[in-house]
């Protein structure tokens, strides 16, 4: 989905639900879609005459690298109108806060603008990595936790999780710890968003497809516009 720059991830982990609790369908939804560096020339005005309104841009991986098009993307969306956000291709196997600090110091930032959302953690496999990038459960949530508790000490704010429920249940062990405090951007290609992993009680986004047509993936806001300004602002 996310295309990390060793690999395009596997699409059947997005598409596969695990048991837990039933997604909470709010009034309205907001059509949005995100982006890399696989897409650098969107079209950000036909795109929000289309009706998209939000974008999620990927900024960074690891440590050392940073999407060459995320400025020119971040800077075409906001001249159009389109509130947006950075995201970050996470590597597990490697340190939680220096990743955090690196997508902080390259776009991955939160201001309550009500034009920013905070920014999101992609956590998903890819190849040359072992399964889980060879972390237990108990270590892969600390390292959530560990990038999470940096990202909020930093921004005031904690950051989006993007993930599958197969990845969330595979290698966090369905874990609930996070359910009650952060954002989940669930990733299921699928007529309906189904069931959420771990504790969340609802999606916040949805990623609904791998393809949208003005580029990159499909992703629909839970709720109405109205909300997802006040989503931006951290109300």
């Amino acid at each position: 989905m996310k295309l990390s720059l060793l690999t395009v991830a596997a699409a059947a982990g997005a598409a596969v639900a695990a048991p837990a609790a039933e997604i909470d369908t709010r009034a309205g939804s907001v059509q949005g879609f995100d982006i890399s560096g696989y897409q650098p020339n969107v079209d950000f005005r036909a795109a929000y005459n289309g009706g998209a309104r939000f974008v999620m841009i990927k900024a960074t991986e690891g440590t050392t690298f940073k999407s060459s098009t995320f400025n020119s993307q971040y800077t075409g969306a906001t001249n159009n109108k389109f509130i947006r956000g950075g995201y970050h291709f996470a590597h597990p196997d490697g340190s939680a806060t220096a990743q955090c600090d690196y997508f902080l110091a390259n776009g991955g930032g939160w201001s309550n603008d009500g034009i920013t959302l905070p920014g999101m953690i992609d956590l998903e496999g890819t190849s040359g990595k072992p399964k889980c990038y060879g972390l237990s459960a108990s270590s892969m949530i600390a390292w959530i936790k560990a990038f999470s508790d940096r990202y909020r000490a930093k921004t005031g704010r904690y950051p989006m999780i993007y993930t599958s429920p197969d990845w969330w249940q595979s290698c966090t062990g369905n874990t609930k710890t996070f359910g009650t405090t952060i954002p989940l951007v669930l990733a299921r290609w699928a007529s309906s968003p189904g069931t959420a992993p771990g504790g969340w009680p609802y999606h916040t986004f949805w990623q609904n497809a791998d393809t949208y047509r003005f580029g990159g993936d499909s992703e629909i806001f839970n709720g109405g516009m109205d909300q997802l300004q006040r989503f931006a602002k951290g109300g």
